[in-house]
């Protein structure tokens, strides 16, 4: 079968191929309602479909972008997803969503990918260990952003949490609830991946302020796989924490199952505070206090600032760090 052109279109709608090219573009300004009901009328039944490599060519854009997130697993990770998934639809730009499982080697092949089809510009929450590649991206004036995660050798802007005011808020609360053992779970502590040592500088910090001393045999650092196993020890030892604070969602899951495993009542045998608010927090029992981080803000700010470089398409003069606020919501784990 013969393909259908944007000049075939015209013939039938009896309009012009600009008045067709404005109507796929959404031009919608100086086109009379009968005209753009002709143009839609001819399309429908020709069966046109755009040319979108041709298009991408003329344009010299795909109208694409890629997400590349650290963990898709964490609820964090895809709530920022959607909500850049949403700005772009606004915007009429589509979205790659990568998943590179803090792998820098697969981060790189997904970053090389995503270039080789040309999408316009990445939001990556980094791993750190591909320092050359993003250095590299920054002096060809390639449109990137950071999520979660800061590589301070990059001049990148960057969309973070407080996150030491997010473990703050969570030790604030168990002192002023009389908790003194306040020990924390973390995955293993990395010197890229921001929110786990800024929560734990937070929390240090935090017991500082009321005059408690930080307990190195309080805190567990280890494997997703591991936390249970490492929580069998820590709650064995005679200086055993009467609460917990879960640096994030993954985390808590863990420590949750544990206490379903062993029979633990919480709060009454260990409080419980998570970083990251969790769908089930509201209706598990008891219902769990969290401090969340505004998502879906976030993921809003990183594809503003995206786009606001693709479509400027000039070169940042001065690289930011945007800092959301996290909120506590009480409940009952605590």
């Amino acid at each position: 079968m013969k393909t259908v052109t944007m000049a075939d279109v015209a013939k039938h709608a009896g309009v012009s191929k600009s008045t067709v090219s404005q109507y796929m573009n959404q031009r919608y300004d100086y086109m009379g309602e009968k005209t753009r009901e002709r143009v839609e009328k001819a399309i429908e039944e020709l069966g046109y479909s755009p040319n979108i490599i041709a298009r991408s060519l003329k344009q010299k854009s795909t109208t694409t972008i890629g997400v590349i997130v650290a963990n898709i697993l964490h609820v964090f990770s895809t709530q920022v997803i959607r909500a850049i998934e949403d700005f772009c639809h606004e915007a009429n730009f589509h979205i790659i969503v990568c998943n590179a499982d803090d792998d820098p080697v697969k981060e790189k092949k997904y970053m090389d990918m995503l270039r080789a089809k040309q999408v316009d510009g990445i939001i990556v929450f980094p791993t750190g260990g591909n320092l050359a590649l993003y250095q590299q991206l920054v002096r060809d004036k390639y449109p990137i952003v950071f999520v979660d995660r800061m590589v301070p050798e990059v001049e990148v802007n960057t969309v973070l949490l407080d996150n030491e005011k997010a473990a703050k808020l969570g030790v604030d609360l168990l002192v002023t609830k009389g908790y003194q053992g306040i020990g924390m779970i973390t995955p293993p502590l990395h010197r890229y991946v921001t929110p786990r040592m800024e929560r734990m500088n937070g929390y240090q910090k935090a017991l500082k302020a009321h005059d408690i001393k930080f307990d190195p045999q309080l805190l567990i650092s280890a494997e997703i796989g591991h936390i249970r196993q490492q929580l069998d020890v820590l709650l064995q030892q005679p200086n055993k924490p009467d609460a917990i604070l879960a640096i994030n969602d993954r985390v808590l899951f863990e420590i949750l199952q544990y206490a379903k495993e062993k029979g633990l009542s919480i709060p009454d045998d260990l409080a419980v505070i998570g970083i990251d608010e969790v769908t089930f927090a509201g209706f598990y029992s008891p219902t769990l206090t969290t401090i969340a981080q505004p998502a879906f803000e976030m993921g809003k700010k990183a594809a503003e600032l995206l786009l606001n470089q693709i479509q400027d398409k000039t070169e940042v003069d001065e690289t930011k760090i945007y800092r959301f606020e996290p909120q506590l919501l009480k409940r009952d784990s605590c």
